[in-house]
């Protein structure tokens, strides 16, 4: 009798967390890039950061998308999804800036060189605008072809969950390209690690589907190996670099 009368409170609130849990799993994942964003702005310096986590995010979230016309999944991940590209094309326009205005006598790079050289260090954000616009027609092209077959629509869930369970493989291959840290927000890591240990409880208690739950742990422990990094370069930071060998680092990841 007694839980009955509570229903009145209970029920509301537990309508609450779900709104509130649905609220951080569509916003929650672009938390991490706001201390990043200020620091490239602050420091006009966007070498800490590797531009492959932005290419690794839009290409894991458009296959997202794409997955959800195949086989429908919460509609706060979809939605995620949607605010993840809009965050990762804003973070693509700052970079790119900075990137271009530091870079003195540097000959222009166009996404239509078709140069698999300079793939992804172009020189203008519509670059990047036009080769996320031709993988997001290719693949939903392929995508439309092949919607029925539960086969197809099962690889391209977990094709999209793999993609973002190495969103730190770039940056943790660039610390251990420059045995540094340095640039780097380390607000942002840990924001993360808490965010993608949040999202995976999401996953298991929300049954969602079992790619996302796997891909979420291995984000986990991708996190954690960052921030080892940023310990053991703390204790033991690397020999100054000459200052001829500097600029190359313009072209990090």
């Amino acid at each position: 009798m007694e839980a009955e009368g509570l229903d009145w409170l209970l029920v509301p609130l537990h309508q609450l967390v779900s709104w509130g849990a649905a609220g951080a799993m569509v916003f929650g994942g672009v938390v991490p890039y706001i201390p990043q964003y200020r620091d490239i702005r602050r420091t006009q310096n966007a070498e800490g950061f590797s531009t492959y986590v932005c290419l690794v995010l839009l290409v894991a979230n458009i296959l997202r998308i794409l997955f959800w016309f195949g086989r429908h999944f919460e509609s706060p991940l979809l939605w995620q999804s949607i605010v993840m590209i809009l965050t990762m094309l804003l973070m693509l326009k700052l970079c790119t800036e900075v990137r271009v205005t530091n870079e003195l006598n540097v000959k222009r790079r166009f996404f239509a060189d078709f140069d698999p050289r300079h793939f992804w260090h172009w020189s203008s954000f519509g670059d990047y605008v036009q080769c996320v616009v031709a993988f997001t027609g290719v693949a939903g092209y392929i995508t439309y072809l092949s919607i029925d077959s539960a086969l197809f629509v099962e690889t391209l869930g977990f094709l999209a969950v793999l993609t973002e369970a190495m969103l730190g493989v770039p940056q943790l291959y660039r610390n251990y390209r420059h045995q540094s840290t340095e640039g780097m927000s380390i607000k942002m890591v840990f924001m993360w690690t808490s965010g993608d240990a949040f999202k995976t409880a999401y996953f298991l208690l929300n049954g969602a589907p079992l790619q996302f739950s796997v891909c979420g742990l291995l984000q986990v422990l991708v996190d954690l190996a960052i921030l080892g990094q940023a310990y053991a370069f703390a204790r033991h930071p690397p020999k100054p670099a000459s200052h001829a060998a500097h600029p190359a680092s313009a072209k990090a990841l």
